[in-house]
């Protein structure tokens, strides 16, 4: 049947007057600009430490500082604990060690409750460091129960593998990629036999034999994971001026970052 012109052209208009109402609706705004800062994190380091320790450290304070540009969290850096009390401590969604942890015991028995209680922690490199003059227990229970076991020397790049590809902290990274250089531990045993730590990273084994003067000639080499008790992530990268040198490993820190603030009791401050 053939549609007189008429109807044809008042259903023309009725189309495009439906698509241009369509064009001048509400919708939902894809940016969440916040009004005051959504949470409250704590650096944690020293500066009586071996020299690319420090150097890391001071990168890692610069480079927080600038994840806060425009004040979209509240940053306090302190190379000092005891300074702290178990109320002041529990306002922090975060502590972020770069490059030691309290060898204090007070300053250790405040980390534990804050940490036991709900706490967040990120930790570099140096931060988990224990052997068997640490003394500390529940430290090591807290990692995973790893000790320090061997390193590679003088430090060198690596390439990494996700071990867990779908996780927050690891979905938008490559499967594998390599890091920046960096003193690499090994610890025994490995987290990866602890049935509530999540690897996350870690070194292929098409690295070894890994170093130059200390060389790593096999094992299971995680660098990076969390341990399922406690609301942390660690990350063996830290070492030397270079750590900040290549974008993808940035990306991770941010990842781990905003994923141990994300689980905080207090709510998911990015939602």
């Amino acid at each position: 049947m053939k549609i007189p012109a008429y109807n044809f052209v008042c259903v023309l208009l009725l189309s495009f007057m439906s698509v241009f109402s369509g064009w001048g609706q509400s919708t939902e705004y894809p940016a969440d600009y916040a009004r005051a800062p959504r949470f409250k994190a704590l650096i944690y380091y020293t500066k009586q430490a071996e020299t690319a320790h420090v150097q890391f450290a001071e990168q890692a304070v610069d480079f927080f500082r600038r994840l806060n540009y425009g004040d979209g969290f509240v940053l306090d850096v302190s190379t000092d604990l005891s300074s702290f009390d178990a109320e002041k401590l529990k306002t922090y969604h975060v502590i972020i060690m770069l490059n030691t942890a309290p060898s204090d015991p007070h300053e250790r028995l405040l980390f534990q409750q804050y940490m036991e209680s709900g706490g967040g922690w990120m930790g570099f490199h140096a931060a988990a460091y224990n052997d068997k003059n640490t003394n500390w227990p529940w430290f090591v229970d807290f990692l995973g129960g790893g000790v320090f076991y061997c390193n590679n020397w003088p430090p060198q790049p690596a390439k990494v593998q996700a071990d867990q590809p779908l996780h927050p902290v690891t979905k938008n990274l490559p499967s594998s990629f390599i890091v920046p250089e960096s003193e690499w531990y090994q610890w025994n045993p490995g987290p990866r036999t602890n049935k509530e730590v999540d690897v996350l990273l870690s070194i292929t084994a098409d690295n070894y034999p890994l170093g130059i003067k200390d060389v790593v000639k096999f094992g299971d080499f995680p660098v990076v994971w969390t341990h399922r008790k406690y609301r942390m992530i660690y990350l063996n990268m830290g070492h030397g001026d270079r750590e900040f040198t290549d974008a993808t490993q940035n990306l991770l820190f941010v990842n781990a970052f905003r994923w141990v603030v994300s689980r905080s009791k207090e709510g998911d401050p990015f939602q």
